[in-house]
């Protein structure tokens, strides 16, 4: 299945120097992770809580930090897969650019990709931000506070609105991550999109712009992605992608 396909994406990490990983929630999912937007997804049962609406109101803190409670432990027991394993594989191989991703879950960097080689663009689930001054802090004795009052925890430093540092809808993305991002898609000599529909913006410019420079873009996800009829779409595989990249990869670096 998917064998030519599979043979040029083969032949595209055995040439690539500089490849631009992007990963959206399909990868994450065969950790244990919920999909958001999937016909099963979480926002078919709950609502996201807008980043003004955090702002302005207790009730809506409350209820972005019971979210967040009800899904830590998923979040904390969850466990890197071979899609995550194969892209620190191709870092190693000094063959990684950057990975650019949608997730919130950590998973890269449990399963070992660096700081330096790794854009989170909407946050992380691994830490608390004041939004007032800043400060980063560990999420375990706020949901425990959260858990035991049931109010919404305030920074000890400022007393400002404590938040898990993920970017709400509506809230806008750090300047400097999407920079980091678009550094790597205009030094990138290869971009594959794993996992994602591509159809949230701006974080999926970033494999589009790297593609419209004229170098390889392949799509591997398990249904359609907003950029199947893009012109610059070099390979479109549509299977399991934890299949898929990592035997891909293996046979590339074997």
């Amino acid at each position: 299945m998917h064998t030519d396909l599979q043979d040029r994406l083969v032949d595209q990490l055995r040439t690539a120097n500089h490849v631009l990983i992007f990963t959206g929630a399909g990868i994450s999912t065969g950790s244990g992770i919920p999909d958001f937007r999937g016909p099963n997804g979480v926002w078919k049962t709950r609502q996201p809580v807008y980043y003004q609406d955090f702002m302005s109101s207790e009730r809506f803190r409350i209820e972005h930090w019971d979210y967040k409670l009800e899904a830590a432990e998923a979040f904390r027991d969850a466990r890197p897969n071979a899609v995550h394993e194969a892209v620190v594989e191709l870092e190693t191989a000094g063959k990684l650019a950057m990975v650019v991703t949608q997730n919130i879950d950590g998973l890269h960097q449990r399963a070992g990709t660096t700081d330096r080689c790794l854009v989170e663009l909407h946050g992380t689930n691994a830490a608390v931000e004041c939004q007032g001054c800043l400060e980063r802090s560990d999420p375990e004795p706020h949901f425990v506070a959260f858990r035991d009052s049931g109010k919404a925890p305030l920074c000890a430093s400022c007393g400002g609105f404590l938040k898990i540092a993920t970017i709400s809808f509506g809230q806008n993305l750090r300047s400097e991550d999407i920079e980091a991002a678009e550094r790597s898609a205009a030094e990138a000599d290869l971009v594959i999109a794993l996992g994602s529909t591509l159809s949230v913006y701006p974080a999926a410019s970033i494999p589009l712009s790297a593609a419209e420079r004229g170098i390889p873009y392949t799509i591997i996800n398990r249904g359609p992605t907003d950029h199947d009829a893009h012109a610059a779409v070099t390979v479109r595989i549509d299977g399991d992608v934890g299949k898929v990249f990592p035997s891909a990869v293996e046979q590339a670096l074997g």
